[in-house]
Parts: C-alpha cells; structure tokens; sequence
C-alpha cells in the first residue's frame, strides 16, 4: 500500500488550507460586498422620506404664512426633525424655501412629461387642427390631475397662490419650470387649431384664460369648493371640472367652422 510521506502530507495540508483561506476571504468579501449595497440604499431611502417630510411640513407652513413670518424651527418641529436635519438637506429658510418651488416643477414634469412629449411630436410634425384639440385635451387633462386632483394638492395649492399674490424667492422657480412651459405648449397647440402665427398675442391670451380655469380650483380651492358646495375635490368633481375646460377647448375656433 502507498502511503504519502509528511513532507506530502503537509504539502497538501497547506495548499488545502491556503484554498480554504481564499473561499473564506471570497465569502466574507461577497457578504461585505452585499452588506455594502443595500446599507446605503436604506440610508438614502431614509433620508429621502425625511427629506419629504420636511418638505411637506414646509409647503403647509409657507401656504399658511408668508416667508418672513415662517421659521426653519417651526418647520423642524412639524416634521419631527432637530434644526440641524433640516439645514443639513437645504441650508437656511431661503433654500428650503425654494427647494419647495422645486419639487413642485419636478411633480409638475412628472405629471404632464408624456402628453406634452405627444403634443411637441405633433405640432413638430405638422399635424392638423384637430389633431391638436386632441393633444390639448389630454394635455390639459393632466394638468388639471396635477393641479386639481392629485392627492397632494390642497396642501400645496396655499404656496402657490401665495407666490401669485406677492413674489418671492420661489417665484422665478415656479415661473421658468412651471407657468412659462405650461403657457407656451398650450398657446401653441391653439394657435394651431386657430390656424395662426405661434407668436400671435391672440393664442397666449387664449392660454392664459385656459390655464386660468383649472387655477380656479387650484389656487381659489376655497372659493370654488364653496360656490360648488364640494367638501373636497376627488375623482368625480375633477371629472366635471375637465368636462368643462374639455367644453372649452372644443369652442376653440368654432368661429372657423
């Protein structure tokens, strides 16, 4: 019988050790590695909630006060938060401030990016008038979910008619991200069922008076639900509202006929 001298024997004790020793390290590197990638996601999913948070504590308390009369430890408090949370996701009262006008325009871009996508591709590509009543209506009709009838509206609808009655540091934001690109698509999209210039003065003004009839629930919330005797504005009442501004887009140019 063959037997394996100890020089052989320790031979393949070590390279066997040595090839554990790797699994191992292999092993503990790919656990490390595991631990490594789903920390920092439930870190940033946490941090992103009580970034929200102190989000939504900030647009309820800049709707119900104005900019000065509103503190960054007011705020803090209604989000659960110490002061240092709070400056460390946004600084001061101005950076949180804006950073409010900002997640609108990123909700507002959300909301409204495939339609006003859909609408581009057919003003760039010559389509008809009726076309672009069709294209306006499901524009608008994401408009008016966004400004009307997302969950979240009432709490915000304060700031922005707030930032209408008496510009502040949000205002720009609100301005450049949100009012300016609403009312060029739209007076686009009427100057051509109008069939005239895009610059026309005519087709602004008609985005305007358009625009302004879904505001009337938004940023008159109060006005409206009480004229309509709402308790609230969900599915159904946003479906009357839509019905109407539908009723409108649909008298666009009748003149024409």
């Amino acid at each position: 019988m063959r037997t394996l001298s100890g020089d052989r024997l320790l031979g393949n004790y070590q390279e066997n050790s040595a090839v554990m020793a790797q699994a191992s390290q292999r092993s503990t590197a790919a656990r490390k590695s595991s631990k490594s990638r789903h920390l920092p996601r439930a870190v940033h999913q946490k941090g992103q909630e009580t970034r929200e948070r102190i989000l939504d504590a900030a647009l309820k308390a800049f709707g119900e006060a104005s900019f000065l009369a509103v503190t960054t430890r007011q705020i803090s408090r209604a989000a659960s938060v110490s002061l240092p949370t709070l400056q460390y996701y946004f600084g001061d009262k101005e950076g949180l401030y804006r950073a409010c006008a900002e997640a609108l325009v990123e909700r507002y871009r959300r909301h409204t990016k495939a339609p006003g996508a859909k609408a581009v591709e057919a003003l760039n590509e010559g389509g008809s008038a009726e076309t672009a009543r069709v294209q306006l209506k499901a524009l608008f009709a994401a408009l008016g979910g966004f400004l009307v009838g997302s969950r979240d509206a009432s709490r915000w609808a304060q700031f922005v008619a707030r930032e209408l009655r008496d510009p502040g540091p949000a205002f720009e934001i609100l301005y450049a991200g949100l009012w300016r690109p609403g009312v060029e698509i739209t007076a686009r999209l009427i100057a051509r069922i109008l069939g005239i210039p895009e610059s026309d003065p005519a087709a602004r003004i008609r985005a305007l008076l358009l625009i302004s009839s879904l505001l009337a629930f938004q940023s008159g919330r109060s006005i409206s639900l009480r004229t309509m005797q709402w308790t609230s504005i969900g599915p159904p009442e946003l479906a009357m509202v839509l019905s109407g501004v539908e009723a409108q887009i649909d008298a666009i140019g009748d003149n024409l006929a």
